[in-house]
């Protein structure tokens, strides 16, 4: 396990940054203790800094995971959210989606958000900004990425995709071997 790079700490912030803005430093900076990033196995991980002093004390290659991850580098270098962020995300998102009753199960089925299953959206919205999906009752779902902005969503058509999906809940059943180690 080791810090990020300085190219991999752009790359996990500029990602993180499309969902929370500015709020990333309240994840760093906080009030019961310092908590930072480390990488290990291509997957970044949320972890108190009084839990990393533990872990030196275990081998690299023993230690399948330390924390929260919150998301992994694709081969590619790209940086992709896991589910297992989104208890530290939603408090903070900025921009959110809030899905039907009866749009919430294909969600959760790994399926986009479509005008007919879109239940509210946070103004000023952009076309490709990062969102929190809730449920109507303000439960996080998931993630995904506005495919309209606000002001397209109510003109769109229902069968229209409104939210592209990039994880949810559902995840945790559907890829509970691959979500972690």
């Amino acid at each position: 396990m080791r810090p990020l790079t300085d190219e991999e700490t752009k790359i996990f912030f500029e990602k993180l940054t499309k969902y929370i803005g500015e709020n990333v430093k309240l994840l760093i900076d906080r009030p019961d203790g310092a908590y930072c990033f480390r990488l290990h196995k291509d997957r970044v991980f949320y972890v108190s800094e009084k839990l990393l002093k533990h872990a030196v004390s275990v081998e690299r290659d023993h230690l399948i995971s330390i924390g929260t991850c919150f998301g992994k580098f694709t081969k590619t270098r790209k940086f992709r959210l896991h589910i297992t962020a989104l208890d530290y995300v939603a408090p903070y998102a900025q921009y959110k989606i809030w899905v039907k009753p009866t749009a919430e199960q294909q969600f959760l089925y790994g399926n986009h958000i479509m005008k007919s299953g879109l239940g509210r959206i946070s103004e000023s919205t952009a076309k490709y900004q990062g969102v929190v999906v809730y449920n109507m009752a303000d439960v996080p779902l998931g993630f995904g990425v506005a495919a309209k902005a606000t002001s397209e969503c109510r003109h769109a058509e229902p069968m229209a995709i409104v939210c592209f999906h990039q994880a949810d809940v559902g995840e945790y059943i559907r890829a509970e071997d691959t979500l972690v180690g």
